[in-house]
């Protein structure tokens, strides 16, 4: 029988995406603790514990149970500083995480990759997002979400003037097309967490836009 996600282990809390979905979780009646280990402190709850320092050497101490685990990390060459840097964020990190999850018992993986994810791929981004999506469907989890959303609409850490110029015309395009709100996105990725549907599913923009309006 499948449960309502209690123990939740979230990579990612202090990304765009990662923090609103930490707010949406914290919202939630039903959910007993969230394991978000990430870089700095965040705003103190009760049922909120967040180990401070490096993913990667924080893996190995991570302690459940867990039942659900969500990943937002999510990087650019740019923001990594080089091409290998992003690949070890953005795939070889994430599959790390992965891993850990599933031997601290989470039986529900739900991940942002990109909508442009083809290990074949020429651009190195969407080959690395690719990549990492090969790699998760490899570990055999019992219920695999991959969602692929459009650009996120919102100030960043480092906002980037392309960015700034393209949220309002990206808000008027179609919806596999216009970007999504965090907000938008953190709702969508909960809804799917209450959704029983064992193997693998890729869920696109659009389903995603759908999933997330209020």
């Amino acid at each position: 029988m499948y449960l309502t996600p209690q123990h939740i282990l979230l990579a990612g809390a202090t990304g765009l995406a990662g923090e609103h979905l930490l707010d949406r979780l914290l919202t939630e009646p039903t959910i007993a603790r969230v394991l978000a280990p990430a870089p700095r402190a965040l705003a103190e709850h009760p049922r909120l514990e967040t180990p401070q320092g490096a993913l990667a050497e924080l893996l190995p101490r991570l302690s459940g149970p867990i039942d659900t685990a969500f990943c937002c990390l999510g990087s650019s060459a740019e923001q990594a500083g080089s091409q290998e840097a992003f690949g070890a964020i953005d795939r070889d990190l994430v599959l790390a995480f992965g891993r850990r999850a599933r031997e601290l018992g989470a039986r529900h993986l739900l991940v942002i990759s990109a909508q442009c994810a083809d290990p074949r791929a020429s651009r190195p981004y969407c080959r690395v997002k690719g990549e990492m999506e090969e790699g998760l469907k490899a570990q055999d989890w019992p219920q695999l979400t991959i969602a692929r959303p459009t650009p996120l609409l919102g100030p960043r850490n480092e906002l980037r003037l392309l960015d700034q110029l393209s949220d309002p015309l990206l808000r008027l395009t179609p919806s596999h097309y216009r970007a999504i709100d965090p907000c938008a996105l953190a709702r969508a990725l909960w809804r799917l967490a209450l959704e029983e549907e064992d193997g693998i599913r890729i869920v696109e923009a659009e389903e995603l836009h759908r999933l997330g309006r209020r």
